[in-house]
């Protein structure tokens, strides 16, 4: 039997490696500072394992040489000894040095960057090193890989974890979230490289059967890895949130009070950890992952992936370790090439998802139309010409110039309605500019008619080609309708903010988008209400910007 060492494995990730480990039939060393607390968690494990081979070795890794590694009898070094921000990759160096292969659970950003230098020095040692064999990098990357294969664009991709409410947090793991919790994170986003702070902004995501959840920016060796593999257009971001929301939203407070005063809040971990541990008895205990990913597929359409995972109380905290525990056995089987690496593009996602079964962890992957209006309308809209077509599946940012003639208000009510809105006045021809930024849940329309600029936000595609545009705090509840070559815009309802209003007294729409004999995308719009008259009506083409 293959013997591994693994290192940290008294800590919540390490203990559960050491029983995947034992339960696939490998030999376990069980490695820490600690003799007492090494011995107990041995102790344990041969108590669940009485088949198994346990043994204890005493090891620090700010002392640890290879002769130490060598002592135990291992094959293969496990780091789940973290945390991982800002340390050196002393247990690799050690690793190489002494002719072991290894693996950690390294998710420190810079951590991970740096790995690579090790590659020499591991292929002259003929071993494997992998780095960041855990949730981030390696479990996210290997998603993406499967959800994006065979696109033809990336557009924008995103992972986010949120734990369970009484996931164990050990101390390593709340310093290493404090070491970034509201300093500079730098993120590709809006399509290049800017700074945010970690923790910032309150998403809410879908996490399926887990709810929908809060979470906020975390830095991680995705931010990295991310625009570096798949190339993304728009953006690559990694977000993590906490349960319960009370406490996720008080670490965002946190985090706009380190950036207003600048203090390392790292000495309040162990605090922390205690608060958290109170404010656990709330909030669900499913632990939860999600990955998505938006662009252009093969056949050249607009489409979505997302792949949730989700772990029944107790069960979240083994989801890290399970790469680490899919590394090692691909590296005993020698399925791995010699060299220092991140796990990326190494593991491919069934790897690691078989590894699951023993656990209760579901995973779902859902693939649909990125396109909103594709998605309100049905197989419909793939009957529609191929500039309407064009225009409301283009992911992402696209830009798009014309001309139109517009007509005015009707009178000063309506002329008083439309200059708040931003409405144009009547003009026989002029220039148009219309951006629009898709990102598969709505499409916010920005517009330049005649020096006048207004916006508009599509979005909650529904059934039976239902959509809901929104001017301000006015929105209309629409029907989009293929009749022959156009579409055909009508208005079912309308509301002030979310408030319904009486369809009687409510804005309309009479509006249909066709081609022209010159193959451009024509519209017409003309918006109304009742008792005011006529907002403003505008007509033209429009063609896609280079």
């Amino acid at each position: 039997m293959t013997r591994v060492l693994v290192i940290g494995a008294g800590g919540v990730f390490g203990s559960r490696l050491c029983e995947g480990l034992l339960r696939n039939g490998f030999e376990v060393v069980v490695a820490g500072r600690d003799r007492a607390r090494a011995e107990a968690v041995a102790a344990r494990l041969r108590a669940a394992f009485p088949d198994g081979r346990t043994e204890v070795a005493v090891l620090d890794t700010a002392t640890l040489t290879p002769g130490d590694l060598i002592a135990t009898g291992a094959v293969i070094v496990a780091d789940a000894a973290g945390p991982f921000q800002g340390a050196e990759p002393a247990t690799a160096r050690a690793a190489i040095a002494a002719g072991l292969s290894c693996v950690d659970l390294a998710d420190g950003r810079g951590f991970v960057a740096a790995f690579p230098a090790l590659d020499a020095s591991a292929r002259a040692a003929g071993v494997v090193a992998l780095t960041g064999c855990s949730s981030t990098p390696a479990l996210s990357n290997a998603v993406l890989d499967r959800l994006t294969q065979g696109w033809r664009e990336v557009v924008s991709v995103e992972a986010a974890i949120s734990p369970g409410a009484r996931a164990p947090r050990g101390l390593s793991v709340m310093r290493a979230i404090l070491s970034w919790l509201g300093r500079p994170v730098r993120v590709f986003d809006g399509g290049e490289w800017t700074t945010r702070r970690g923790w910032s902004g309150l998403y809410r995501r879908d996490f399926g059967r887990a709810g929908r959840r809060r979470v906020s920016l975390c830095e991680t060796p995705d931010l990295d890895l991310f625009p570096a593999r798949f190339q993304p257009r728009g953006r690559g971001l990694f977000l993590a949130g906490l349960e319960p929301w009370p406490a996720h939203v008080g670490a965002w407070a946190l985090g706009g009070v380190v950036r207003a005063f600048g203090f390392d809040p790292v000495p309040l971990a162990r605090a922390l950890v205690i608060l958290s541990r109170w404010a656990s008895v709330f909030g669900s205990d499913r632990g939860a992952m999600r990955v998505e990913a938006y662009g252009v597929d093969r056949h050249g359409g607009a489409v979505r992936a997302v792949w949730r995972l989700v772990a029944e109380p107790g069960e979240g905290p083994v989801t890290p370790g399970l790469p680490a525990l899919a590394a090692i056995k691909a590296i005993a089987a020698g399925r791995i090439a010699p060299g220092a690496r991140a796990c990326v593009g190494v593991l491919s996602l069934e790897d690691i998802v078989a590894e699951m079964a023993p656990h209760g962890l579901a995973t779902e992957t859902v693939i649909e139309r990125g396109a909103i209006y594709a998605r309100a309308i049905g197989p419909a809209f793939d009957a529609l010409p191929a500039p309407i077509r064009a225009l409301h599946e283009a992911p992402g940012r696209s830009q798009w110039r014309g001309e139109a003639a517009t007509e005015g208000a009707s009178g000063p009510l309506a002329a008083l309605v439309a200059r708040i809105v931003g409405f144009p006045k009547a003009r026989q021809a002029c220039p148009v500019e219309v951006a629009i930024e898709a990102d598969g849940d709505r499409s916010v329309w920005r517009r330049r008619i005649g020096g006048h600029a207004f916006a508009s936000v599509l979005s909650h595609p529904g059934a039976g080609g239902r959509v809901r545009e929104r001017f301000g705090p006015l929105s209309m509840d629409l029907r989009l309708t293929p009749e022959g070559e156009r579409l055909i815009y009508r208005v079912e309802g309308w509301r002030l903010g979310l408030i319904p209003l009486p369809r009687s007294l409510g804005q309309s729409t009479r509006a249909h988008e066709e081609v022209d004999a010159e193959g451009r995308f024509v519209f017409d719009v003309e918006i109304w209400v009742p008792l005011i008259g006529r907002l403003v009506r505008y007509r033209g083409w429009l063609v896609r910007a280079a």
